[in-house]
C-alpha cells in the first residue's frame, strides 16, 4: 500500500513538474529528476525483491530445527537451501 502511494505521488510530481518545466518554469527541472528517480526506484525495488517460488530455487532440506510460532501457536520447521544458503520456515507436518 505504501509503495503504491509513493509510486503514484512521485509519478504525479514528475508529470506536473515536467509539464511546468516545458511551460517555462525551468527551476522545477531538479524535481523532475528527483521524483522520476523515486518512481523508478520503487519499480526496481518491486522487481528486485519479488517473491520467488520454491520450485525455481531448487531442493530444500529439513534441518531438524523446530519451534512454536509465537503468533499462531503452530509448530514450525526450518528448511535450508544448500545452493543459496537461504532458510525458510514452514508448518511442521
Amino acid at each position: 500500500m505504501l509503495r503504491t502511494v509513493l509510486f503514484v505521488v512521485s509519478l504525479a510530481a514528475c508529470a506536473i513538474s515536467a509539464a511546468a518545466t516545458l511551460a517555462g518554469r525551468h527551476d522545477l527541472l531538479p524535481l523532475v529528476f528527483w521524483s522520476g528517480g523515486m518512481a523508478l526506484a520503487v519499480l526496481l525495488e518491486r522487481w528486485r525483491y519479488r517473491h520467488r517460488t520454491a520450485a525455481a530455487e531448487g531442493p530444500w532440506e529439513a534441518t531438524g530445527e523446530r519451534f512454536v510460532d509465537p503468533e499462531s501457536g503452530q509448530a514450525m520447521q526450518v528448511l535450508y537451501n544448500p545452493r543459496t544458503g537461504e532458510r525458510r520456515y514452514e508448518a511442521a507436518p
